[in-house]
Order: structure tokens, then sequence, then C-alpha cells
């Protein structure tokens, strides 16, 4: 029997392969994790002061710091993700990593940077966006609006902003202009798929496609414990 459509702007097939990329970093991760802690040489002194404070053992805390740097690992990998779901909606091009931007929309003119959160990026390299935005909208995308989308937005607020980065160089801020934009994760996502709600809708099927590709069925009363963490962001 054929599976219901979770979302209404990407196709499940294309939501389970990314969600299933990745669970596989996640795994990769947990395994590279218990295999490497040791490599980067951990900070002796670092986890002395960490885990009296904490007053957990060392055991403990070893146990916490496997799981930040699993976090690390991630986190990056989520980025990724949300790149992938908004280059999978119809219009929409994944330009892929590596690429100087993450994603084009030629129809509706539109550019787009794409960061897992609003602390993702250093001030040094924002202004290294701006520029490449302003230079990309002089030349090969004359006419478009150039985004640059944080998905995880600072202060549970939405927005879209002029981008106007400051340079600590200068003591100065880029000149305002109205086609180089910062954007919120949930107001890029509504903008992307023509749906007001299409990150929660992303977020709520998320349990559903996890489950499945683990097939470890998520119990509803985690779901709405997660979701809870959705609304604090947002």
């Amino acid at each position: 029997m054929k599976k219901k459509q979770l979302l209404s702007f990407i196709k499940n097939e294309d939501l389970y392969k990314h969600v299933e990329t990745v669970l596989i970093v996640a795994k990769n991760a947990t395994i590279d994790t218990e295999e490497k802690l040791y490599d980067n040489v951990v900070d002796p002194f670092s986890a002395l002061f960490d885990a009296l404070s904490q007053a957990i053992t060392l055991s403990e805390w070893i146990k916490q710091e496997k799981s930040r740097q699993i976090q690390k690992t991630l986190q990056n990998a989520i980025g990724e993700f949300h790149q992938n779901i908004l280059g999978s909606i119809p219009g929409w091009l994944n330009l892929k990593t590596g690429s100087v931007l993450d994603l084009s929309n030629k129809k509706r003119k539109i550019i787009a940077e794409v960061k897992n959160k609003y602390n993702t990026t250093k001030g040094n390299h924002k202004i290294a966006i701006y520029d490449d935005f302003k230079k990309l909208l002089d030349t090969d995308y004359k006419g478009f609006v150039a985004y640059y989308v944080e998905i995880i937005p600072k202060g549970e607020k939405s927005y879209n902003l002029p981008f106007v980065p400051s340079d600590n160089k200068k003591s100065k801020r880029r000149s305002k202009n109205e086609n180089i934009r910062v954007i919120d994760g949930k107001s890029f996502y509504a903008l992307a798929g023509s749906r007001k709600n299409g990150l929660r809708e992303l977020y709520v099927a998320l349990p559903i496609a996890i489950g499945d590709i683990l097939k470890r069925p998520v119990r509803i009363n985690a779901s709405k414990e997660f979701l809870s963490l959705f609304e604090k962001a947002y």
C-alpha cells in the first residue's frame, strides 16, 4: 500500500532520502567518537573543572563529551539537510556543497545561502557572503534577490530584512541593499514552498520518516515533547 504523502511541498522519496543521509552521518559519528575520542587529546584540565563543577564522575563526563562531539558533527549535517530539502521543492535547484551559492530559483529570481543557525557563521565570513551576493547580483543573477538564511533564528522571532553585516576591520557595516537580505528559517520555508507553516510541517513529519527508516515506531508523546522545542525556537 502506497504511503500517505507526508509533506505537501516535496515528495516522500526525497524526504526519506535526505533523512536517511543525516541518520547515516549520526551513526558514523557515534562510531568514530567511540574509536577516536582521544585522537585530538582531551584537555584534562577542562575535564577536571567541568566534571567537578557538575558533581559528576569522569565516566559521566566522558559520556557528555562523546555526545557533544556527535552533536557538533550532526549540526553540520543538519545544515546540508535543510539545503537538500529546500532544493527538492519544485522550481528550486540545489547547487550542492562547494558552490558559492546553495540554492537558486530562476523562475522566481531568488538565490540563497543556507546556514543551520544564526551563530553558525563568523562575522568575517558574513562579509564574504555579502560581497559574493553583490557580485552575483551584478553579473550572473541580475534582477534576483539574494537571501542569507538562518534556519534557527536569534530570539524566537521572524525576520526578512536587508543583510548588512559589520566589517570589524573597518568598523563599518556593508551598504544597505534591499535585494540582499537575511531571513529566518520559518519565513524562508514559507517563501520557498508557498506554505506558511512549511517548516513546522517538516518537523512534524520527521519522527514518522525517522521511525520508518529505523523500523522503530515513534511514540506520539515523544513527538509532542520534541514539538515543544520547536515552539520555543520559533
